[in-house]
């Protein structure tokens, strides 16, 4: 007799249609055809391509040692050093109190979901966590209209629009500046008029400003400073301080929110209970003001900003279309103007466009689709740091000073991103012959 020792196992229904983050799997699958012996542009995953600043460094190995479970909300210097960061850099007026650290912002943000129970509103194209973190909650998304005119970026008349429907419906917007994954930033008056439309209809803003100090200017402006009583700041070290791995993030919440700064701290009591004691204490030196990180930080910003404007440059001249890099290290390139060509190839969607640049060219992007924008569009996410960032920053510091980098300096020491965008070049000009 054969006997059935199957176990019957029952998934939670939300997860249905998910699948391994678009960004985590574009890397592994770029590891695994570079394993292959096969040449890969890894212009698909956003990571910071500079190293940890040796300060941090160093204290991560003089804290090796702490083994403890620390604070649930966080260790009470490190919260003091983030709420100082954020009121010199932001203009802000937190304390150590309105502070949740958390392994990763991505963590926080999903308990933030949990714990809120509102509609959840995301401008269109967004990074590709923020909505797959409402599916498998439950929660209701509004996906809130952009237009390239504008950057890309949620405009305080949509957000009227949307709000006016209903206004009594507790709201959440979460918004990211500068973008992932368009590498647009607001204005100071765009942020101050979405304040005020945040503060009419009383909507909570996650501003995720995890690339605010990677803005290409040194100019970013919080939200925060205009809508102090609504908005949450989400940051951490993995964009500015190249520290990824090392998954720290945190929350600055506003004094009137600390019902729900209080539920989410019961959450992380039951979930990850505490962030990495050595992490916490190392990242202390990240968060206090120093010369050293100062300079740090003016050095990546200007090799960024050569780097996104050799990228979107070339690409412009490729009749492809996208907003102007001002922060972090992404661009959304439109293809559109390739559609006849590209159906003609049997390429009906932005994942055939992805999938046949990948296996013909050697060049690794994101469908825009994974982002929110339809397949039809032929938009794609493009993360220009597949370079060796410690090599690069030691070139720019033997440039004469106040000398800025320029094209030459992005092709001899950042070769994979001037290969890969000929490569795509020459890919489109194959395309339309």
């Amino acid at each position: 007799m054969t006997v059935n020792t199957s176990i019957p196992t029952v998934i939670n229904q939300n997860l249905f249609g998910l699948n391994t983050s678009a960004t985590v799997a574009i890397n592994e699958k770029s590891r695994q055809m570079e394993h292959e012996g096969k040449k890969v542009f890894k212009l698909g995953f956003g990571q910071s391509p500079f190293p940890v600043p040796d300060l941090v460094v160093e204290s991560l190995k003089k804290h090796a040692h702490e083994k403890d479970y620390l604070a649930v909300r966080g260790l009470p210097a490190l919260r003091e050093a983030i709420s100082n960061f954020t009121n010199h850099r932001k203009g802000t007026l937190s304390t150590a109190e309105e502070v949740l650290v958390g392994p990763g912002s991505k963590e926080l943000m999903f308990l933030l979901q949990l714990s809120y129970y509102g509609e959840i509103i995301i401008p269109t194209p967004s990074w590709v966590s923020y909505a797959p973190q409402a599916q498998i909650l439950g929660r209701k998304v509004e996906r809130a209209h952009t237009d390239i005119a504008n950057g890309l970026l949620l405009q305080p008349e949509e957000l009227e629009s949307i709000c006016a429907a209903d206004p009594e419906r507790p709201r959440l917007v979460i918004l990211n500046y500068p973008s992932n994954p368009t590498g647009s930033t607001y204005s100071e008056s765009t942020i101050m008029r979405l304040a005020e439309v945040a503060r009419k209809y009383k909507v909570i803003v996650l501003s995720d400003e995890i690339y605010s100090e990677l803005d290409h200017h040194g100019r970013h402006v919080s939200i925060a400073r205009f809508y102090p009583e609504g908005t949450i700041i989400s940051g951490g070290l993995s964009k500015w301080c190249g520290a990824g791995g090392w998954r720290l993030g945190f929350f600055v919440f506003p004094k009137g929110l600390k019902r729900l700064q209080r539920a989410m701290t019961v959450c992380a009591s039951e979930t990850f209970t505490s962030t990495s004691a050595p992490i916490q204490y190392a990242a202390v030196s990240a968060f206090i003001e120093n010369p050293e990180i100062d300079a740090y930080l003016e050095m990546v910003r200007r090799i960024l900003k050569a780097v996104g404007n050799y990228t979107y440059e070339h690409l412009c001249r490729m009749n492809v279309s996208m907003p102007a890099p001002q922060g972090g290290f992404y661009l959304f390139p439109d293809f559109r103007r390739y559609r006849e060509a590209l159906e003609k190839r049997g390429l009906h969607d932005d994942r055939a466009l992805c999938d046949a640049l990948l296996d013909e060219a050697g060049v690794a992007l994101l469908p825009g689709s994974e982002f929110g924008t339809l397949g039809s569009h032929y938009s794609a996410r493009l993360s220009y740091v597949d370079f060796d960032g410690e090599n690069v920053l030691k070139a720019f510091k033997s440039l004469p000073p106040e000398h800025l980098p320029d094209q030459a300096f992005v092709e001899a020491e950042c070769p994979k991103i001037a290969e890969g965008i000929a490569a795509i070049g020459q890919w489109l000009k194959q395309l339309s012959h």
